[in-house]
């Protein structure tokens, strides 16, 4: 505890004094009556000088006791006040991070929800933005696609809207992060060595002066980069970025996870051979479509088609062949069939169906014959040796041939079977 120094006691001060003065008055009365005296006089006064300056010394080291007690106790003030300072920047500190663990408890919830990957990725971005509270910061995640293996925006969020950026494939700052797969902090752009903005000129127009970026991994797998930027200067610091690495540990496992809830529901409705829908897929929209024309009263027409002798080649040079033509003949289907709405779908074995909405029976007719001469023309090289592969194809139409999804699956059934047995490699319409 500080030990507060004593004030001075005037009263000390002039007793002292009086006692001093009051002998040497006296003294000085008796000399002026009685003149030997002044040897006692003069001793008198020797004596009140030396006491006067022995009190006095002793006054001075009273003093400086009390100097050194006030700089005691103004350091310990001090000392205390910084205590208390950083006691009180520590509170703030876990206040703020009591706040943002809630955040983050709040986004794993919502992500948590999320089953498709662009849920996931536009809830991702719209939850970042609050969470960083810019106005002016623009929020990007980048992922690496499946296939190609390059970066691309899977979505892109500035305040509660959605931007479309140009530089689709990420800027210089995000071949950094993909380069050296570590966090990313540009307090600012203009004046850090490690960016040449001149390259940036054709990428970008948006003004980037800085931003914090960390990749996306999981396990040794990098998913893609999670980005915050904004066009001003010093908008981020350790901190923002440290929390953005939380961000990013805890919002990988779930794009992982809609990556293969995505891939599992393509694996539901396509075909690992031929990479085309299957049958169900097939059902579910046909039925949406007849419903749709029946309110428009649009036509809608449907194709049934069929590898003619297909088991030859299957016995002739084995069942890699068989599938070797089944995969030529749906990249051919796919090619011709590539108008939006069209799709094309393995119907089973060797069968093949195709659903053309908003389309007459006199068109798609057209269509299968064009179809028809195509494969027909491709050649296919089997154990070194060239064939020729051709179909038979039937054609029906709604509502002009059936009512229903099913009376028009049997409808082209028919047409196919007709094709067939008058000969194969020809198109028949109901």
């Amino acid at each position: 505890m500080i030990r507060k120094p004593k004030k001075p006691l005037s009263k000390l001060y002039f007793l002292v004094l009086f006692s001093f003065f009051v002998p040497l008055a006296g003294f000085f009365v008796y000399a002026t009556r009685n003149p030997t005296a002044y040897f006692f006089l003069g001793a008198a006064l020797l004596a009140d000088i030396l006491l006067l300056m022995a009190f006095h010394r002793r006054l001075q080291k009273k003093q400086s006791q009390i100097s050194l007690l006030k700089e005691e106790y103004f350091e310990r003030a001090n000392l205390l006040k910084a205590e208390l300072q950083h006691e009180w920047e520590t509170i703030a500190s876990l206040r703020l991070k009591i706040i943002n663990y809630a955040q983050l408890k709040d986004l794993t919830e919502k992500l948590s929800l999320c089953l498709s990957l662009e849920d996931t990725s536009n809830t991702l971005s719209v939850e970042v933005s609050k969470l960083f509270g810019h106005k002016d910061t623009t929020v990007i995640l980048y992922l690496f696609h499946s296939t190609t293996g390059e970066l691309g925006i899977s979505s892109s969020q500035k305040g509660q809207m959605q931007v479309n950026l140009k530089a689709k494939k990420g800027d210089i700052f995000d071949q950094f992060v993909v380069k050296t797969l570590h966090p990313l902090l540009v307090e600012d752009a203009q004046t850090d060595f490690r960016f040449d903005l001149d390259k940036m000129a054709g990428e970008d127009k948006r003004p980037i002066r800085s931003l914090i970026s960390t990749p996306l991994i999981v396990g040794e797998k990098t998913l893609g980069i999670l980005r915050v930027d904004s066009g001003a200067a010093h908008q981020f610091s350790t901190d923002d970025l440290r929390f953005l690495r939380t961000i990013a540990d805890l919002t990988s496992i779930a794009i992982e996870n809609a990556q293969l809830y995505e891939r599992l529901e393509t694996m539901a409705i396509k075909d690992g051979l031929t990479g085309l829908f299957l049958r169900r897929h097939m059902l579910e929209r046909l039925g949406a479509e007849i419903s749709r024309d029946m309110r428009s009263g649009r036509e809608l027409s449907f194709l049934m088609i069929d590898i003619d002798r297909f088991k030859k080649y299957n016995d002739s040079f084995g069942h890699m062949a068989g599938d070797i033509v089944l995969g030529t003949i749906a990249r051919i289907l796919e090619e011709h069939f590539n108008r939006p709405g069209e799709l094309v779908c393995r119907y089973g074995g060797e069968e093949f169906c195709v659903l053309l909405p908003d389309c007459t029976k006199t068109k798609a007719l057209q269509l299968a014959n064009e179809l028809k001469s195509k494969i027909e023309g491709r050649e296919i090289i089997l154990r070194r040796e060239k064939t020729h592969v051709t179909v038979s194809i039937g054609v029906a139409a709604f509502p002009k041939d059936a009512k229903a999804a099913d009376d028009l699956i049997f409808k082209a059934d028919e047409a196919l079977y007709h094709a067939k047995e008058t000969g194969r490699n020809k198109v028949s319409a109901a």
